[in-house]
């Protein structure tokens, strides 16, 4: 049984990019293409990763094989962000999931008291802005699953994030994280022998998943920009007084390729020289609003009211 873990749609919203977000999408896939597209790539399953989104459900809800799940952008307890893949979720699930998403441990909280899979998207990718060490330490101690294919990052990145995984212990899963329909269903998780949806998860959780298919590249990544640009001046006609501005295109994905290179080298250099840390719930100071003076009487420091685990920083 194969499946696509990592798809996106028109309903994934506007694109973070300044300016353009207030213009242009994250992406122009039409959810039933998408569909379609999986089914003719041999996907037994389908699902669609929108970020922070399940509106795309509503067109592909009545397909039996069709499964909901969501990309979620989360804060960490060091303030960085990063992407978590949520699968085989319900519409009460994804109400929880966002009223928990600005809060990492309250967020996986909740995900392992339902009993849901979960993975964090391209580690090795600064997408989501900058990076702690201390986020890896988090990965390492509540994250289920790391995505070890991503089929819009480089090899390299991809071959670090599959080490990753197989040095935490982590389930490895594969996506394509395409925003353009031409590389949907290029990049997939496979479960030999699964025959259902639960199945299938149950086999990535035993260790019988396989990750397949292809990897990002710099013609690819500016082949999907020129892509989402087309559907732009379709969808907004004005857009073509500024059509002009395509021809830098290359130069700006030349820059973000090589940003991501750099961001990977630096991330997987500093883990080669790191040893595996476990992190603990109680290793995150409460924040100091919550603290009432009142419960520290006699002049008691606040950090030695806490205790040694509580009243040091992580």
């Amino acid at each position: 049984m194969r499946c696509d873990l990592h798809v996106h749609s028109v309903a994934s919203g506007m694109c973070s990019t300044p300016v353009l977000n207030r213009i242009c999408r994250e992406s122009y896939n039409d959810a039933a293409e998408v569909y379609k597209r999986l089914k003719k790539l041999d996907m037994a399953i389908v699902t669609i990763t929108d970020h922070d989104s399940i509106d795309a459900a509503e067109v592909l809800r009545k397909y039996p094989d069709f499964f909901l799940s969501e990309e979620v952008t989360v804060r960490m307890p060091t303030g960085t962000e990063v992407h978590v893949g949520v699968y085989d979720i319900r519409e009460r699930d994804h109400v929880e999931i966002q009223r928990r998403r600005n809060d990492f441990i309250s967020l996986v909280m909740y995900l392992t008291e339902r009993k849901l899979f979960f993975s964090v998207n391209h580690v090795f990718s600064g997408l989501t802005g900058r990076r702690d060490e201390h986020d890896f330490d988090w990965f390492a101690s509540y994250v289920p699953a790391l995505e070890a294919r991503n089929g819009q990052m480089c090899a390299k990145a991809n071959s670090d994030a599959a080490n990753l995984a197989a040095r935490f212990g982590k389930v490895a899963i594969a996506g394509s994280d395409s925003h353009a329909i031409a590389g949907v269903g290029l990049t997939h998780t496979e479960v030999p022998g699964a025959r259902t949806v639960d199945e299938f998860f149950a086999g990535l959780m035993q260790g019988r998943g396989r990750i397949h298919g292809v990897h990002g590249g710099y013609a690819k990544l500016t082949a999907d920009v020129f892509s989402i640009v087309n559907s732009l001046l379709h969808d907004k006609p004005w857009t073509l007084a500024i059509s002009p501005l395509a021809v830098l295109v290359p130069f700006f994905t030349a820059g973000h390729w090589l940003n991501e290179i750099r961001f990977c080298r630096k991330w997987s250099a500093i883990l080669d020289n790191t040893e595996k840390r476990t992190r603990r719930l109680w290793d995150v100071p409460p924040r100091a609003d919550n603290l009432i003076p009142e419960h520290f009487p006699f002049g008691i420091p606040l950090a030695s009211s806490l205790g040694p685990s509580l009243g040091t920083s992580a």
